[in-house]
Order: C-alpha cells, then sequence, then structure tokens
C-alpha cells in the first residue's frame, strides 16, 4: 500500500474530510497532534489504531495539498 492510498475521502465519514484508512481520524486531527510537537512514537502510544506510516501518510498528504499538486482518489 503506497503512502497515499492510506488517506480516504468518503462523503459518509467525517463530512468528507480526508482521513486515515477509512476510520474517524481527519488528516487535520493527526496534524495537530504533530503541530503540538508530538513524536510519531507519542501519537501511536496514545491513539494504538494509528499506525506510524499513517502520520507519515498524513503529512506527505498536506505536503501535496499545499503544493497544488493533483491527488488522485481511487474511486
Amino acid at each position: 500500500m503506497s503512502l497515499l492510498e492510506r488517506i480516504t475521502i468518503d462523503s459518509e465519514i467525517c463530512h468528507g474530510k480526508p482521513c486515515v484508512r477509512h476510520m474517524r481520524w481527519p488528516v487535520e486531527a493527526v496534524l495537530d497532534l504533530v503541530s503540538a510537537g508530538m513524536s510519531t512514537a507519542e501519537i501511536q502510544a496514545d491513539h494504538p489504531e494509528l499506525e506510524p506510516a499513517d502520520v507519515v501518510a498524513c503529512l506527505q498528504y498536506a505536503r501535496l495539498v499545499v503544493s497544488g499538486e493533483t491527488i488522485a482518489q481511487p474511486i
């Protein structure tokens, strides 16, 4: 699974916001944890349902969004 495949968009989950693996973990919530200074290990310790690759995927997704690159979403 490529990292970006971990980021899903489903209109039925979190009002269609990009989320981690169809869970109710919006990318923005993970980014909030990182921006608060939490390490990947700390995030995983507090939220074991998240995998280290999920955090990296959120960062990669955010980089693509701010760069203006097109992000292909599977149908």
